[in-house]
């Protein structure tokens, strides 16, 4: 007959459940894996055997009753950790999304949009575009599997321990969001620039001869221009949007060194 002790039971509990809160914490935030459209059951499998197969790297268990204040505290600590990390990826996906919302604006298709699975809400259409193609650079890139090896290592820069978390870890996620604002203009700015050099040409073709109609030309001319600059950018987005994505990673490990 197996008989357990009490604290046998409360070491085998904490070394599962603590790894697993930050676990589900990442899978239930990181662009992809997070979306709604996945079933929840799906999730909580997937973090279970996650949690099943990198259990031995986080570490021994802390002696700390589980259900204790420590234990909870402990519990709370790993689930901010998961949605911090998770939530650094999510970023480099505003970062598009807000590329996609600046170019739609400038061509004049900031009324089209759509309803985004992904974010649960309405979206621009070049931002769907743009969040479509970035999905499908995060999947065929194997993004998705280094999100989970970075998880994997952070067991081993961040171990679960009862000690606080410190500032750091905010300020870098705060330093990472504002980065959204200069990335998302980066990878916009080509098509951007040229929209710019277009409208200032209509602005001074309308001044030359004012009898002509500038809305019933320049919206047809500024459409067709941003659909010719991004088929011709289309090569290069591939590169461009890479660069985020293993900036991301970088950022999810920079995350758990800065804990404390």
């Amino acid at each position: 007959m197996i008989t357990l002790t009490e604290v046998q039971l409360n070491a085998w509990l904490t070394g599962l459940l603590w790894p697993l809160a930050r676990i589900l914490a990442l899978i239930a935030t990181v662009p992809v894996l997070g979306n709604e459209v996945i079933p929840a059951r799906f999730k909580i499998a997937l973090g279970l055997l996650i949690t099943i197969i990198i259990a031995p790297l986080a570490g021994p268990p802390q002696a700390v009753e589980l259900w204790s204040g420590s234990g909870m505290a402990i519990l709370v600590q790993q689930i901010a950790i998961g949605t911090a990390m998770g939530f650094t990826m999510r970023i480099v996906f505003a970062m598009v999304d807000l590329a996609g919302e600046l170019t739609g604006l400038q061509m004049g298709l900031g009324f089209a949009s759509f309803f985004d699975p992904q974010n649960a809400a309405d979206t621009a259409l070049i931002s769907q575009y743009l969040g479509i193609m970035m999905t499908l650079i995060f999947l065929g890139t194997n993004s998705h599997l280094l999100v989970i090896a970075t998880l994997t290592e952070s067991f081993q820069v961040l171990p679960i321990s009862a000690d606080p978390l410190g500032s750091a870890l905010w300020l870098t996620l705060v330093q990472w969001g504002g980065k959204t604002f200069s990335i998302g203009l980066m990878l916009a700015l080509p098509i951007l620039a040229a929209l710019l050099i277009a409208n200032l040409a209509l602005g001074i073709l309308t001044r030359a001869a004012p009898q002509l109609n500038i809305f019933s030309i320049g919206f047809p001319i500024t459409l067709l221009l941003g659909f010719a600059v991004l088929l011709l950018v289309l090569p290069q987005m591939s590169a461009a949007l890479e660069k985020p994505l293993q900036q991301g990673l970088e950022m999810m490990l920079a995350l758990a060194r800065n804990a404390h």
